[in-house]
């Protein structure tokens, strides 16, 4: 049997927050078996036990193992990413990282080329680019039923309780956690994807309440190559439904809500994300605010976000198709992340004048 046609074998290294989600996607696979967890907590040998997979405390542990798989997933704390990538690059095993790609731009690029010497196959886990609401939201983009895009208004506002910022999990309070490097970056992502690289942001802090060295909160106004301009507003510490994971449902941990949190406006249509409706001035004898605007919903095909990832990350490993979100991608979306940090703490606006993307 070839490579190609047998199921591959991966690992998850991590199995904290989005650890068990990665693995029960690929337990639940056609295409992949899940051999190796690999993490340093020991009640996680329990977890492993209850996935069928064998448990290990380290990374080297694992290569050297019988159990050394094709490809693993990097689910630890988002200062690791960058080094656990390079160790699993140089023995040959393809890599999904979760984002962030690094937590820091020199070791971001730093890993950008080793991964693309090493001949390993590399995909960032912005998973959300495979979700049916953002796919839904670009099919209208790319089709030009929107017209030319002038503007974008986001939010992603939400409350953390406290123990999210408890051991193991401390690190979120510091410099490598807060709400840019977390939750932002997977927003930045899609409008990358969506109206292409952003080349300038400001932002202004919102109030520290909670004391910790992350950040909880910010405005922030983005300008992108293409000449659309955005506004976003960000917090992990006031109760909203306006937020990604509470308007699509995704996060079975997140109740749904619905509210929106994109409203894209565009010089034939506006359309909110995710209810999905359209407005314009289709139907109407001229194009004026004095028409009544007419309504259109448009259709979004049910899919999980984390299978069509998993499996288009086969596809990538196969050579069959192009990582969705390369390693250089989620560099930019780390890039303006960093650049909005840079923006917090200075007062000024920040020019992002890498080509790269």
């Amino acid at each position: 049997m070839s490579f190609s046609e047998r199921k591959i074998d991966v690992a998850v290294i991590g199995v904290g927050l989005i650890g068990p989600r990665h693995c029960r996607t690929v337990k639940e696979s056609n295409e992949a078996r899940l051999v190796a967890i690999v993490d340093l907590q020991p009640s996680t040998a329990k977890v492993a036990e209850e996935f069928g997979a064998a448990h290990y405390t380290s990374v080297q542990d694992l290569i050297r193992s019988s159990d050394k798989p094709d490809a693993a997933i990097i689910c630890t704390p988002n200062h690791t990413h960058a080094s656990l990538a390079k160790e699993l690059a140089a023995a040959g095993i393809h890599v999904l990282i979760e984002k962030p790609v690094s937590v820091d731009i020199s070791s971001g690029r730093e890993l950008v080329e080793i991964l693309n010497q090493s001949g390993v196959k590399a995909l960032v886990g912005h998973h959300r680019r495979f979700n049916p609401y953002v796919i839904a939201a670009k099919e209208a983009i790319s089709s030009g039923s929107l017209g030319d895009i002038t503007a974008i208004s986001g939010m992603w506002t939400t409350y953390k309780p406290e123990d999210y910022f408890d051991v193991p999990a401390a690190w979120r309070r510091g410099k490598s956690g807060g709400v840019v490097l977390i939750n932002l970056i997977h927003e930045v992502d899609i409008l990358h994807h969506l109206f292409g690289p952003i080349t300038r942001v400001h932002a202004e802090s919102t109030k520290s309440r909670r004391g910790y060295e992350a950040e909880e909160g910010a405005a922030i106004v983005f300008r992108f190559r293409s000449g659309v301009v955005g506004t976003f507003v960000i917090s992990d510490n006031v109760p909203s439904p306006h937020n990604f994971e509470s308007g699509t449902g995704e996060n079975p941990l997140i109740p749904k809500a619905g509210a929106d949190f994109y409203r894209i406006f565009g010089t034939g249509a506006s359309l909110s994300v995710p209810d999905m409706t359209k407005w314009s001035y289709d139907g109407a004898p001229v194009k004026s605010w004095n028409e009544k605007l007419s309504q259109e919903s448009l259709e979004v095909t049910p899919a999980v976000p984390f299978e069509k990832q998993f499996s288009h990350f086969v596809r990538v490993i196969h050579g069959e198709e192009d990582p969705s979100c390369s390693a250089g991608a989620g560099l930019a979306a780390l890039m303006v992340c960093e650049a909005v940090r840079e923006s917090l703490q200075t007062g000024q606006t920040v020019e992002i004048k890498d080509d790269n993307f």
